[in-house]
């Protein structure tokens, strides 16, 4: 029987194109040109606020900062804090959207419309169509980035070479149907490298490897590899680059016995690889990807002290 979470990751073509249609009814949550921005986020939802903020800098939209909900750094002045929070419920989120509150612009991206996030936020750009039943998030967060992405594409601020999204779910839909090579079902390690916009998602696809299947991940900017990780390297592991590896890197890897996964695809429909691969990584060991270990699909933290 076909998992949720794998229903959920096909979806996800879907889904982006429905928010590139739906991004006018969005804008007032979303940064304005020339606007000194801070993104926030918890877990998948910071790393789509890094890769995000990569983007929008990059695409000369304005100054762009993203961190941990927890780590927001209460003494710096922004023109505007953009929240994604897939729950709406999110603690460490609505502690610091209740702090800014009246003091500095907020607005929100979230898949709940029935949640405190609605309250707290200046405005809000409801993703209920890309809400997930899973623990484990998939379509919501690339979702939200797709919105961003368009909202970019729509004011002429892609950096050069970053794809539309009707073209990055062409690819989203390639890569569902592309097999996925036994070297890496059966990897003993993996190391997801990215670079600029792309170590975001590099983030991302690790953790989904550890949420859905334990796996033993980690991720760096690409270049950051060959300064003490490649350590690790050899048969039986993998280091799977978002984007074209940096020059030289690819035969780094497989000078020590490690293989090395590149793609034409856009990132982040080769993120959606990825997921399926967690998921398949989980069931070759007996464990369900609905269901990992550990996990909440929101956390909520009692009384957090602003």
């Amino acid at each position: 029987m076909t998992s949720r979470t794998s229903a959920e990751i096909a979806s996800q073509p879907a889904t982006w194109r429905q928010a590139a249609r739906s991004l006018g009814r969005h804008t007032a949550a979303l940064p304005r040109r020339g606007e000194r921005v801070a993104v926030i986020g918890c877990g998948t939802s910071w790393f789509m606020a890094l890769a995000y903020a990569e983007l929008r800098e990059a695409g000369g939209h304005g100054e762009t900062d993203a961190f941990a909900a927890s780590a927001f750094p209460y003494g710096r002045r922004y023109d505007r804090v953009l929240a994604i929070t897939r729950s709406g419920t999110t603690s460490e989120v609505l502690a610091v959207l209740a702090r800014l509150r009246g003091d500095v612009p907020t607005g929100a991206l979230t898949a709940d419309p029935t949640t405190p996030v609605m309250d707290l936020a200046d405005a809000v750009a409801v993703l209920d169509f890309a809400d997930e039943e899973s623990v484990v998030q998939t379509r919501f967060a690339t979702t939200a980035l797709a919105l961003l992405r368009a909202h970019l594409e729509s004011e002429d601020a892609l950096p050069e070479g970053v794809a539309t999204v009707e073209e990055a779910a062409g690819d989203a839909e390639r890569a569902l149907g592309l097999p996925l090579d036994e070297a890496l079902v059966s990897a003993e390690q993996l190391t997801f490298l990215g670079t600029g916009w792309t170590y975001g998602l590099a983030l991302e696809a690790g953790l989904k490897m550890r949420e859905a299947a334990g796996a033993w991940t980690e991720a760096y900017p690409a270049m950051e590899y060959r300064h003490g990780p490649i350590s690790i390297t050899g048969p039986g592991r993998v280091a799977w680059g978002f984007g074209a590896l940096p020059a030289g890197l690819a035969d780094e890897v497989r000078k020590v016995g490690g293989t090395v996964e590149e793609s034409d695809l856009d990132p982040m429909a080769d993120l959606v690889r990825a997921q399926r691969l967690a998921v398949a990584f989980a069931e070759a060991r007996g464990l369900d990807p609905d269901t990992p270990r550990n996990l909440t699909r929101s956390v909520v933290l009692a009384d957090l002290d602003d």
